[in-house]
C-alpha cells in the first residue's frame, strides 16, 4: 500500500527499520528543545501530513523505550488518524515520571502503525445471545 505524504520537516519519512517492524518512527519537528515537566502534556509537531486510503487508519503509539526509561507516553493512549484527516500529525506526549524530560529536535517521539479496519453498523435489539462468560467483567476469567 502507498500513502501520500507531505513532509515539512527535515527528517526522514516514516519507514520500517526491520522486516518484522509494525511501527515506523515519528520525529519531533521543533526548533528549540521542549522540557516536559512531571504530569505535563505537550502537543509535539512532526511536520508530516498524510492521506490514508479509506478502510485504513494510522495509529500513533508510544515508544516503549521512552515509556520504560523516562515515563514519556501518550496522553490519549493510542492516537487515531482517520483517512479523511489532512492536518499535521501531532503527538500528545505526557510525562508520567517525577523528573523533567527534554525533547530535542529530531528525537524519535512515537511510532506510526497503519491498520485496516471494518466499519460497523449497530443494530438495536432487546437481548443478546448468551455465552459461558455472561456478564463477568474485569478479572472474571482469572487473569
Amino acid at each position: 500500500m502507498e500513502i501520500k505524504v507531505v513532509n515539512k520537516s527535515p527528517f526522514p519519512l516514516p519507514n520500517y527499520k526491520t522486516k518484522g517492524s509494525a511501527g515506523m518512527d515519528l520525529y519531533a519537528n521543533i526548533d528549540e528543545p521542549i522540557v516536559i515537566k512531571p504530569l505535563e502534556r505537550v502537543l509535539m509537531p512532526t511536520g508530516l501530513y498524510i492521506s490514508i486510503p479509506n478502510g485504513y487508519e494510522a495509529q500513533i503509539r508510544a515508544r516503549s523505550g521512552l515509556a520504560l526509561k523516562h515515563g514519556i507516553s501518550l496522553a490519549n493512549g493510542i492516537g487515531t488518524i482517520d483517512s479523511d484527516y489532512r492536518g499535521e500529525i501531532g503527538v500528545i506526549l505526557v510525562n508520567l515520571s517525577k523528573e523533567e524530560y527534554t525533547i530535542n529536535r529530531g528525537d524519535r517521539i512515537a511510532q506510526l502503525v497503519v491498520i485496516k479496519y471494518e466499519r460497523a453498523k449497530f443494530i438495536e435489539v432487546n437481548a443478546l445471545d448468551s455465552t459461558d462468560r455472561g456478564k463477568g467483567g474485569f478479572g472474571h476469567t482469572g487473569y
